[in-house]
């Protein structure tokens, strides 16, 4: 991985393939625009969620370094989360969810470092700094919570996905970025819609990533906690929209307990949420989680699980009651009496035991797949992985004897054994043959000129999940995203305008106390009339400096601006409020 990123001690222990998704935060590509749009948000929500937000919020803000009047630098903010025991790193926009769940589950934050434009100030389709940064971080201040967050990503990241799921991914994922470019033809904007919508109508029975993926909504994003007449926000969505965290309390939301009923309700990216969850505390979310996980393939395993796996058509494992696990792209199974007795991959496959994987049974050995019969011989009730040597003699499972193996629901093994591994249990996990033939009636599974026979062994499948048991058996550098956040050139107007807020922010700041106030206020109403948040901070500074004239002809030249566009009043209003807390001018 190239030097885009300054590592850690957490970030050190992310793998390879989680490292990829990682880009440089380019903290000076940050206009000063961009930078009033994080204070004004910032400056807003303290003061609003002060009053709503869980307790652990405002300490947050102080533990995790998170500035009200800065955007974040990550190297900052990672020498104090370090102290939590987390770290953060920039990526672009929506990653896979198996990935971002991923970097969780090593206590890692993915901060999408784009900002929303200044148009889109109180809510974003897309990820920003400001949802992540001001609305994750400070909240995993709280040990508890924190947890259920690394929790929560170590079972989701394993969850499997439907061949759907992906699709819907990169739409959703187009969708949001193209929301939040400049100058986007309202044409594409409305095609984009469509087809996230026809992808959402037409998903099937929906898959365990699309159902963790609604758990993850209700509480990480848009989670409310207390009872559900007074309850207080946690959810990073609601602590980062000015628009929607107000707007979530009153009664035109409606507050549902928490339950794993929350499960199948699903989630409209693109809008505010008509409906929320409440849980009476954090150790109530990972109740909730482990209730689910209980019905995950993760835990469960067997014919069904295997179906999910052939069903992703994806990358994905299942673990035999040995401990033995095999990853790869399972293509088929044969099934008798509701139980999987055949399972096979179509492409590289790796076997591995303890997420380690075996020697000499990598990808090289299993390049075109593996199968492999599970289940116990037909008519011995004694499965072949609790055989002690002297029974496996007298079934004649031995190195150097040829042998024919029935299991029950009609697979045939015949060959010559060569040589069995073992687990640390003592447990046969593995029999090689050679000149070996498998059947199943007259389907021939495999013939001898295909070469060495490898069977695992296992009664059952007790678990099947997302991606590879040992991560260093695949090449997993393969992300490369369909869509790429657009930047556009900016026009010599926009560069104008940022120019005029560089000015007042030096200003404040102390940096330059030179400039004319008044003059900035008179190039503004002059060539960027439409403006509103620089005049906001042009009469912070003069209500902080008791300068009445100029107040008056900026709160007169704001009230113009609330005629022209009534949609920016509130906006306007909310500003002009805050400042009004902190000064003595009226």
């Amino acid at each position: 991985m190239p030097d885009t990123f300054e590592s850690n001690a957490i970030l050190n222990r992310l793998p390879k393939h989680l490292k990829q998704f990682i880009k440089p935060q380019n903290y000076a590509n940050y206009s000063a625009i961009d930078q009033a749009v994080w204070r004004y948000v910032m400056r807003k929500n303290v003061d609003f969620l002060t009053t709503v937000a869980h307790k652990s919020y405002l300490e947050g803000l102080r533990q995790t370094g998170i500035s009200i009047d800065h955007i974040p630098n990550m190297y900052g903010m990672n020498r104090i989360l370090k102290e939590i025991g987390w770290a953060a790193v920039a990526v672009d926009g929506f990653i896979p969810p198996n990935a971002f769940m991923e970097f969780q589950a090593y206590n890692v934050l993915v901060i999408a470092s784009d900002i929303r434009q200044l148009e889109h100030i109180e809510y974003t389709p897309a990820p920003d700094i400001i949802h992540e940064g001001a609305g994750h971080a400070p909240i995993i201040a709280n040990p508890e919570y924190a947890e259920y967050l690394r929790r929560f990503g170590e079972i989701g990241c394993k969850a499997i996905s439907s061949a759907k799921d992906y699709e819907l991914y990169e739409a959703v994922r187009h969708l949001s970025i193209i929301k939040e470019a400049p100058n986007t033809p309202e044409a594409d904007i409305t095609s984009a819609e469509k087809t996230v919508e026809e992808l959402q109508q037409n998903m099937g029975e929906p898959s365990e990533m699309a159902l963790i993926r609604n758990l993850h909504w209700w509480t990480v994003e848009y989670g409310l906690i207390g009872t559900i007449e007074n309850p207080k926000i946690y959810g990073a969505g609601l602590l980062s929209s000015i628009g929607e965290s107000a707007w979530c309390m009153t009664d035109a939301v409606k507050k549902l307990p928490y339950t794993i009923e929350a499960t199948y309700k699903d989630f409209d990216i693109t809008k505010p949420q008509p409906q929320l969850y409440v849980t009476p505390d954090f150790a109530h979310l990972s109740l909730v989680l482990e209730e689910y996980a209980n019905t995950m393939a993760l835990r469960c395993g067997g014919l069904s699980g295997i179906r999910k796996l052939i069903s992703s058509k994806a990358l994905g494992s299942i673990e035999l009651s040995t401990g033995l696990q095999i990853s790869g792209v399972f293509t088929d199974v044969i099934e008798h009496n509701g139980k999987p007795i055949y399972i096979q991959t179509s492409s590289e496959t790796a076997l591995a035991y303890r997420e380690k994987e075996l020697v000499g049974h990598g990808t090289k050995t299993h390049k075109t797949g593996f199968g492999s019969p599970i289940g116990k011989l037909k008519g011995i009730n004694l499965a072949i992985e609790d055989m002690s040597p002297r029974d496996l003699a007298a079934y004649n499972i031995y190195e150097e004897r040829t042998v024919t193996l029935e299991f029950e629901g009609g697979i045939k093994v015949s060959g010559e054994i060569i040589t069995g591994k073992r687990n640390l249990q003592g447990k046969i996990i593995l029999v090689s043959f050679k000149n070996c033939t498998v059947t199943h009636g007259d389907t021939i599974l495999f013939q001898p000129e295909w070469g060495i026979y490898d069977m695992a062994i296992g009664k059952a499948v007790v678990s099947a999940f997302a991606g590879p048991a040992d991560l260093n058996s695949f090449d997993l550098i393969t992300h490369v995203p369909s869509t790429q956040t657009i930047h556009v050139k900016k026009s010599a107007k926009l560069l104008e305008l940022e120019r005029l807020y560089q000015q007042v922010r030096d200003y404040r700041e102390g940096q330059n106390r030179t400039i004319s106030r008044t003059k900035v206020l008179e190039q503004l109403i002059e060539k960027h009339s439409n403006d509103w948040l620089l005049p906001l901070e042009l009469y912070e500074l003069a209500a902080k400096g008791n300068e009445k004239t100029l107040c008056n002809s900026i709160s007169s030249h704001l009230e113009t601006i609330k005629q022209d566009r009534p949609e920016l009043g509130k906006l306007i209003d909310d500003g002009l409020g805050i400042v009004e807390k902190n000064t003595l001018v009226r």
